[in-house]
């Protein structure tokens, strides 16, 4: 999914290629551009995510690789020396670039221009420049994850998010997106239509929308700073169970988390918790250990597993707010909840912390890493690790299975969650992952 200008891609918030699975259609992916600063060298998990450093030499052709490189010279020189046309050193170059990555046949190794580097950056920020809507791409049986849009796939929607440009013009979900300023999307995956929405603050973009049966129509919406809040509580089951949702890691995230766990548990007493992770795309590595580090007081959260095979355990940090096993915790998971959000979701259930209720997660179980390339190339990211559960396992493509499965109906009536029911009773009545 991503997003509309703003955060996930929803425009909002970018996040890696899905894998074709129904996802709800809550599940969001942002579209903006980000307007902070990240660290170079921190670690991402919008699908799992690290930055890298730009190197700053230009290797050389090794002995070795002489005879594989040959004719890839043969062509480079060729085209240079004899078209006929005018020759575009910087495109040819970002070209083939792209084209070794397109190779792997990976869906979360990329190159990326310049401009999509930085756009694909903006939806762990916490802070984007975009309309603040949420988008997927979605096939006609439902499935989301389909590429490019055309005959049977479709941009569409997901929701505009409160109080956003997008919401003011009137996005509604389910509303397909067929053009923006003009261009048809036709052709198009997901995030070169979200690296389209994206724009600056005060610049205009227009969406060309598709609603029901109706006639294709013209929205004008003019971009804004777009905060997003990834972190929201309340009390719910009767004033018995504290609810915590969390829609992305962000490089806000974990310390909003803390301020309200520590509301709930500390200042209101209270010693059931509900952790909602359901259609939550990831983000910040370190967001996850830290969130994750509230429930479990020791032992390895996850663990990284390298090309060499070496693996390294990254542990429980220091202080958790709800390590108290008088404290009771269900997670909330579904076909949306992937790469950071299923680290949390997996060291809960693998360390006993906590019930897993809802549908198996999406299975996302590699890092990447950014990195930047020279003279404004722009940059890639590459799967470099797998991610690994505190029980050393690869959820990759399988998911993380709940402990208690409910099935959430397609024809379910506005304002029933029948997860979250269970999730309620289950620290209610007393019951427990096996009944």
């Amino acid at each position: 999914m991503a997003p509309i200008g703003g955060g996930p891609q929803g425009l909002d918030v970018p996040v890696a290629p899905v894998r074709r699975r129904r996802m709800p259609s809550g599940a969001p992916i942002a579209l903006s551009l980000a307007v902070v600063a990240l660290v170079a060298g921190a670690v991402l998990f919008v699908s799992g995510y690290t930055l890298g450093r730009q190197q700053g030499t230009t290797p050389g052709t090794g002995d070795s690789l002489q005879q594989a490189f040959e004719p890839f010279w043969d062509a480079y020189h060729k085209i240079d020396r004899e078209y006929v046309g005018d020759v575009d050193q910087k495109a040819l170059v970002e070209g083939a670039i792209g084209g070794m990555f397109e190779a792997l046949g990976d869906p979360y190794s990329s190159y990326m221009t310049s401009e999509e580097y930085k756009n694909s950056l903006s939806g762990i920020s916490g802070q984007f420049e975009g309309i603040g809507a949420e988008m997927t791409s979605r096939d006609d049986a439902g499935e989301t994850g389909c590429s490019p849009a055309g005959d049977g796939c479709h941009l569409v929607v997901v929701r505009a998010l409160p109080d956003s440009p997008a919401e003011k013009a009137g996005l509604e979900a389910d509303d397909e997106v067929l053009a923006v300023d003009a261009q048809s999307v036709i052709g198009q995956t997901l995030d070169e239509t979200v690296n389209k929405v994206r724009g600056k603050r005060g610049t205009p973009v227009t969406l060309t929308l598709s609603r029901d049966d109706a006639a294709p129509f013209d929205v004008r919406i003019v971009r804004d700073v777009i905060e997003t809040e990834d972190v929201t509580s309340r009390v719910i089951g009767g004033g018995e169970v504290g609810y915590i949702q969390i829609q992305g890691f962000s490089s806000s995230a974990a310390g909003d988390f803390k301020d309200q766990l520590r509301e709930l548990v500390e200042a209101q007493d209270i010693d059931k918790l509900v952790l909602d992770l359901r259609d939550d795309p990831g983000g910040f590595v370190d967001a996850a250990r830290t969130i994750a580090s509230q429930f479990v007081s020791s032992g390895p959260i996850f663990w990284e597993e390298y090309a060499d095979g070496k693996k390294k355990e990254f542990t429980a940090e220091a202080d958790g707010i709800a390590t108290d096993l008088e404290i009771e915790v269900v997670v909330l998971v579904n076909g949306g909840t992937a790469s950071a959000s299923e680290i949390v979701a997996g060291a809960l259930q693998d360390t006993d912390r906590g019930t897993v209720v809802g549908e198996t997660t999406f299975g996302k179980g590699t890092i990447q890493q950014w990195q930047t390339l020279s003279n404004d190339t722009g940059g890639f990211r590459l799967s470099i690790a797998k991610w690994l559960t505190p029980d050393q396992t690869w959820i990759h493509e399988k998911g993380i299975e709940p402990d208690v499965s409910v099935t959430v109906p397609e024809d379910l009536a506005e304002g029933e969650d029948p997860v979250l029911d269970r999730a309620v009773g289950l620290l209610t009545d007393g019951t427990t992952a096996g009944d």
